[in-house]
This record gives structure tokens, C-alpha cells and sequence, in this order.
């Protein structure tokens, strides 16, 4: 008996959810700092890989379905990488110290 390639990958999918949910969760809150610089990391290496499939030349139309899910990724970690930096920042605040 063969699996369907598609079930295969559902499965692996709501398995990464869940995983990926488990793992955030339970992590302690001074290490949310360091997290989010590792997401940021990866986020713009995603956004290096949406470059190259935006810019894909593969036929003579620009809007080909490489080009749009590539624009997309580069808008969709864009906004986490924005919205990463904001958080850290904010995290970075909460330890200062106070001004009298």
C-alpha cells in the first residue's frame, strides 16, 4: 500500500504545528530575546530564496505562479522581521534601568 504523497505532507505539517507550538510555549521567558534574533536569521534567509523565486524568468509573463508566491514571501518575512525587531526592542527596554 502506497501514501499519497499529499497525506504524507498534511501530516508533517500539523506535526511541525504542533511541535512548533510546544517548543515556543515552553520556552522560559529570558530566552525570548535570543529566539527572536534566531527567527530574524531565518526570516531573512527566507526572504533571500523569495528573491531569487520572484525574479524567476521562466516564461514571459511577470505574473507567473513562482513570481507571486515569491512576492508574497518577501512581504509575509518582511512584516516578521519588522514586527521581530519591534519586540526585541521592546524586551531589550523592559531591562534597563529606570531614570529617576
Amino acid at each position: 500500500m502506497e501514501i499519497d504523497p499529499f497525506i504524507f505532507r498534511l501530516s508533517i505539517f500539523i506535526l511541525s504545528i504542533f511541535v512548533g507550538y510546544y517548543v515556543v510555549w515552553s520556552v522560559t521567558p529570558s530566552l525570548h530575546t535570543p529566539l527572536m534574533s534566531v527567527t530574524n536569521a531565518i526570516s531573512s534567509v527566507i526572504i533571500v530564496g523569495a528573491i531569487i523565486a520572484a525574479l524567476s524568468d521562466s516564461s514571459e509573463s511577470i505574473f507567473d505562479t513562482s513570481n507571486i508566491y515569491g512576492f508574497l514571501a518577501i512581504v509575509l518575512a518582511a512584516v516578521n522581521i519588522f514586527g521581530g525587531f519591534l519586540v526585541t526592542q521592546r524586551m531589550l527596554q523592559m531591562y534597563k534601568k529606570k531614570k529617576k
